[in-house]
């Protein structure tokens, strides 16, 4: 009898002790989303990470967003290179060694991608904008919209076999029955940054930019400017401004590059983003 009740007594001690155990591990607190976070940052150790992106991103790129990247993840760097969508699609394409690419199209990422040299499922289209036509401030051009453009004397566009900025303007411009009867005024830039800085500089009687690249003129604080007199309207163009972002399949910084990427999209990139003139696409 004895032997028996000890047996039990035991078997409910085993229970219990087991029980403790079991609650205790139960109750240990979990790890906050703000430790997990902390705990991903560190996990990334030194590494530098290269972003390929179009030129009409790289005042916003350097002057806020890089800093505040590198600020919240410390052990990573952040180069930038900056050029028509057209041209880094080539250099990737021959061997440039970038994590993340940035386009001012859907045209360049789509062929990269269908290339495999985008990783698909990184693929996000961030940001929207506008482009607009623009004449040197203080001009005394009539110029008012795009169908007036014709009336300048010289023309500043971005080449449409590399520049999106280009292409979007040959889209909107041959829609409005004009493009053919403008070609003997046109000098193509190899970007945007070329278009924009020869109608500043009154190279140009009139140009084609992003709404962005012209809001960023004219807050740069040279004495350099540039006037909007229109902007494309949405029945100009089939083609929407939209600018995706993806990480090169070939990285080698895999986890930078979608650290980067997921930072662009929180609230706070967003907001710089916004301020420089993009619409985030929904």
């Amino acid at each position: 009898m004895r032997k028996r009740m000890g047996a039990a007594f035991m078997a409910m001690a085993m229970v219990c002790a087991g029980v403790t155990a079991c609650s205790s591990g139960a109750s240990a607190p979990a790890a906050t989303k703000a430790e997990s976070k902390a705990e991903a940052k560190a996990d990334l150790g030194e590494q530098s990470i290269l972003v390929a992106a179009a030129a009409s991103l790289k005042n916003a790129y350097e002057d806020e967003l890089i800093p505040m990247f590198e600020e919240q993840y410390p052990g990573v760097t952040v180069e930038g290179t900056y050029d028509s969508s057209g041209k880094l699609q080539t250099q990737i394409e021959e061997g440039l060694e970038a994590d993340v690419f940035m386009s001012a199209a859907t045209k360049q990422m789509k062929a990269l991608d269908e290339e495999g040299v985008i990783a698909s499922d990184t693929i996000v289209n961030l940001l929207e904008n506008k482009i607009v036509l623009i004449v040197p401030t203080g001009s005394d051009s009539k110029i008012d919209s795009f169908e007036k453009i014709g009336d300048a004397a010289s023309i500043a566009l971005g080449d449409p076999e590399s520049v999106p900025a280009g292409q979007y303007a040959k889209e909107a411009l041959t829609n409005l029955n004009v493009w053919d009867s403008i070609q003997d005024k046109v000098s193509f830039g190899t970007n945007v940054t070329e278009v924009l800085n020869q109608v500043a500089a009154a190279s140009a009687d009139a140009g084609i930019v992003y709404a962005t690249d012209a809001q960023t003129e004219n807050t740069n604080g040279d004495d350099k400017e540039v006037e909007i007199v229109a902007t494309a309207e949405d029945s100009m163009m089939q083609t929407p401004v939209i600018y995706p972002v993806g990480t090169v399949s070939s990285s080698a910084h895999k986890d930078e590059a979608k650290a980067f990427e997921d930072f662009l999209q929180t609230d706070e990139a967003k907001a710089i983003l916004a301020k420089a003139g993009f619409t985030i696409n929904k």
